[in-house]
């Protein structure tokens, strides 16, 4: 089982009280959390980075729709993605499809991604997390140190429609990945990366 990478305390109150993700299922639709729409609808790129400036407007969008993403709500997160034209912006849209269970539609959007600095980063905490001579580790959809989106969407659909022996691995890693992307979008959007 993988561990979590970021915990939500490295972020501003207002939202790490929206980063619940120890109870995020990260693999399907879900049920949406309707206790949290009313916050989710109040935020603005200033409110997602809790009153840092804000020097990437996309980037802070990115974050918006990455929560929107994490208490289910798929319609309102791709409604924010779609307008995103980044590869952030791909990123959050390719997950939001993925999860919807419109694979083919997934990858599209994860090609348009190209190579995320993001991508690196879950392919390392990927490997550091799992030991070498874990059959979890031979499964992770890497290839030549390269993090290799489209057969990731593949191993979640196999998780989704029945794998359950793969289905623990997938959400880990979908979890990772949420807070990996998440964390870059957030720091890109208060110019602690470029």
């Amino acid at each position: 089982m993988l561990a979590d990478c970021i915990s939500p305390s490295a972020y501003p109150s207002a939202l790490a009280d929206l980063m619940l993700l120890d109870q995020a299922a990260t693999l399907d639709a879900g049920i949406y959390e309707d206790q949290h729409r009313s916050r989710l609808e109040q935020l603005t790129p200033t409110t997602a980075c809790a009153g840092q400036q804000v020097i990437d407007p996309s980037s802070a969008a990115c974050c918006i729709s990455g929560l929107w993403l994490l208490h289910h709500f798929l319609d309102e997160s791709h409604r924010v993605s779609q307008d995103i034209s980044t590869s952030s912006g791909s990123f959050w849209h390719g997950i939001m499809h993925r999860r919807e269970g419109d694979y083919s539609n997934a990858k599209y959007w994860f090609r348009r991604v190209g190579d995320h600095p993001v991508f690196s980063q879950l392919a390392d905490a990927c490997q550091r997390q799992l030991s070498e001579d874990s059959k979890e580790l031979a499964a992770l959809p890497i290839e030549a140190g390269n993090w290799d989106a489209s057969a990731f969407v593949d191993m979640c659909e196999s998780a989704v429609r029945g794998d359950r022996e793969g289905s623990a691995l997938c959400q880990g890693i979908a979890r990772m990945e949420w807070q990996l992307l998440f964390d870059h979008c957030f720091r890109a959007a208060v110019g602690q990366i470029e």
